[in-house]
């Protein structure tokens, strides 16, 4: 059986970097961890192709190769998963598809033959087993959640990982925390399960040894959800690990709590993380309220942040504007507030409502959900009729984003960050790409740039103050041109 796993294309978003990977000489941010742990569950004799839209094209060749096509993604995936599944069915070729996406709105995808939802470690060998017996069905649903400790290493040998900026790795799921418009834990349940240190350290391995020494993604929504597991046993492993090892940075996600445990945050110091996604959502404790982000709230969020910078890690955060309590003051708000925090990596989003969610069932009793949820919350849409109004809303988003990613506001939270940025302990290694992209960056935005002359302000001013940060101070220098670009084509 020819296995074909197809992987859709990301629009042209925040997330994408598709313009700041072009300095680095990458297709991708990151290769598609699920669809290669799918490739892992199934029997090892069967013959398998990854095409991932991102940085291939999808052929005909590939498709008459094919036995069965395996499809999997998210929300902000649709359209390109749409097409794929329209050319399948061209073709006569069977479809498989789960994944987010599928698993949240099966009922939109009618045209295709197997829809194996939810964990793919419960559903998928009972697909494979009806599929064997020749008799599969239309459907394969979970009740339960599945236990991490048996889920096979990804098969990383399907991907060229020279054309990826970042490779990936998971160690939990689940999130103990309930925010309304969170579809994390209906998709992964409340109680993180994880994996083993022996596990995360095979799969680590396994990447290694392929000659990977870039950086690597914790994609776990919420890696601390266990931190005295952390603690005791994942963060000592990797404290280990690296000692013999050159390059690997990590990064990761989590809960704003990270703040308040100094000896968590030394050791992930110490284990190579230099950098964390945070969901602050609102400065306004009413908006938190409103959608049970309850682990931000009663704490001063600023030097929450300070302190994790201080620490060594980078913060970068999600805001979201058009809760039901925002008043129009709420946008300078968010300006202020990201402005002082030196959060430079900051995505924007007006409230969406994904299916599935607290937020959609409210919403949809309401009356007020009255579009598809697009699953990209930086393109100046929303699936919600706000309770503001939407104009209102649309008009103030519009006026965040443009100040906060114009040069002059960029460049200075830059600075603001690097003040308080502690200098890494453990620094990527800088391969041919990285080193050309110092080139690459001084000519299109040093002197192509309208933003030239922040640039080279930032670089002189890191260079005398922050020497060791000046990598940072390069890549963030790049982030902001994407970004920029990003704003550009859709909000302005």
């Amino acid at each position: 059986m020819n296995i074909l796993l197809i992987y859709p294309k990301f629009p042209d978003t925040f997330w994408s970097f598709k313009h700041a990977l072009s300095f680095i000489g990458k297709k991708a941010a990151y290769p598609p961890l699920g669809l290669l742990t799918v490739a892992a569950l199934t029997p090892e004799e069967w013959p398998k192709r990854l095409v991932d839209l991102n940085v291939d094209g999808l052929t005909d060749d590939d498709l008459s190769w094919a036995d069965m096509a395996f499809i999997g993604g998210m929300a902000v995936q649709r359209k390109s998963a749409k097409q794929i599944i329209a050319r399948c069915n061209a073709l006569n070729l069977k479809v498989v598809a789960g994944g987010p996406l599928f698993t949240a709105e099966p009922e939109e995808f009618g045209e295709v033959d197997h829809l194996v939802l939810d964990e793919a470690e419960l559903t998928l060998p009972a697909f494979l087993a009806d599929l064997q017996n020749g008799q599969p069905k239309k459907v394969y649903r979970a009740s339960g959640f599945c236990d991490l400790r048996e889920t096979p290493v990804p098969s990383w040998d399907l991907v060229e990982m020279k054309r990826y900026a970042t490779m990936n790795i998971q160690f939990s799921r689940g999130c103990p925390f309930n925010c309304e418009f969170c579809n994390v834990t209906t998709l992964f349940g409340h109680r993180p399960r994880i994996k083993t240190p022996q596990q995360v350290i095979a799969e680590l391995d396994r990447i290694y040894a392929s000659g990977w020494r870039g950086s690597m993604f914790f994609v776990d929504d919420n890696f601390i959800g266990n931190k005295d597991y952390l603690k005791k046993h994942l963060l000592p492993a990797l404290i280990e690990w690296r000692k013999d090892k050159k390059g690997y940075v990590f990064f990761m996600e989590a809960s704003i709590n990270l703040a308040d445990d100094p000896e968590l945050l030394g050791m992930m110091v110490k284990a190579g993380f230099d950098a964390v996604f945070i969901g602050i959502e609102s400065p306004d404790e009413v908006s938190l309220t409103e959608c049970h982000k309850t682990q931000n709230k009663n704490r001063d969020l600023l030097e929450s942040i300070a302190i994790i910078h201080r620490s060594g890690l980078q913060v970068m955060g999600g805001f979201i504007v058009g809760f039901d309590s925002d008043t129009p003051s709420i946008f300078q708000r968010q300006v202020d507030f990201i402005q002082k925090s030196g959060i430079v990596t900051a995505m924007v989003g007006m409230l969406q409502a994904p299916p599935g969610t607290r937020l959609f069932d409210r919403l949809q009793r309401e009356s007020r959900v009255i579009d598809t949820f697009s699953g990209d919350n930086v393109d100046g849409t929303t699936n919600i009729i706000p309770r503001m109004g939407m104009e209102p809303l649309l008009d103030g988003y519009r006026s965040i984003m443009k100040q906060i990613y114009s040069p002059r506001n960029y460049y200075r939270r830059v600075r603001t960050l690097l003040k308080e940025l502690k200098a890494p302990e453990i620094n990527g290694p800088i391969d041919t790409q990285r080193f050309l992209s110092i080139f690459r960056s001084a000519f299109r935005l040093g002197v192509l740039g309208k933003e030239r002359f922040r640039y080279w302000h930032l670089m002189l001013w890191t260079l005398i103050r922050k020497p060791r940060l000046m990598p940072l101070a390069i890549t963030l220098s790049i982030y902001g041109y994407h970004y920029r670009r990003i704003c550009e084509h859709y909000i302005f």
